[in-house]
């Protein structure tokens, strides 16, 4: 859930908000004046595991930031940083904003597309699909198992 602060909130209000936050929560500002007065109570307080989001006036999150401590930085290379696992929430509003919006995500085994909800499955093919940039980010299952020669069921035995 996510905690909107008022633009005037006192300094203790936000440490307050700050405290309260879990790990999926949000802390969300709508002034820069707030997200500078919230990411110095972060350090001055000293509060870890918080995500505190600057939000545009249409309720998009264009800045973030979460705090962690120093230690944490160094964790496994086999598991997601902190920053990566704030990228993935980030991604995870931005297609629950997909879903208010009416739009579906359809991936196919080498791209991912987009085409308004009401287009049923057996017309995805539709002309309406528009192409996802996805900057390499996305492969397909089907892109992963061709890369290292096993097939679909062998490797998910």
């Amino acid at each position: 859930m996510d905690i909107t602060l008022e633009n005037d909130a006192s300094y203790a209000t936000v440490v307050a908000a700050l405290k309260r936050c879990t790990a999926e929560d949000a802390v969300c500002c709508r002034s820069e004046a707030l997200f500078a007065l919230a990411k110095g109570a972060l350090v001055r307080e000293k509060i870890t595991g918080v995500t505190l989001q600057l939000l545009d006036a249409d309720g998009y999150a264009v800045r973030q930031v979460t705090s962690r401590r120093r230690d944490d930085q160094s964790a496994s290379r086999d598991r997601l940083n902190d920053r990566q696992i704030a990228v993935i929430r980030a991604l995870e509003k931005v297609l629950s904003y997909c879903r208010k919006e009416g739009i579906q995500l359809i991936g196919y085994s080498d791209e991912l597309v987009a085409l308004p909800a009401h287009i049923r499955p057996e017309e995805v093919a539709s002309a309406c699909a528009l192409d996802i940039d996805t900057q390499g980010a996305y492969r397909g299952a089907d892109a992963l198992l061709s890369e290292s020669g096993a097939g679909f069921s062998d490797r998910f035995r």
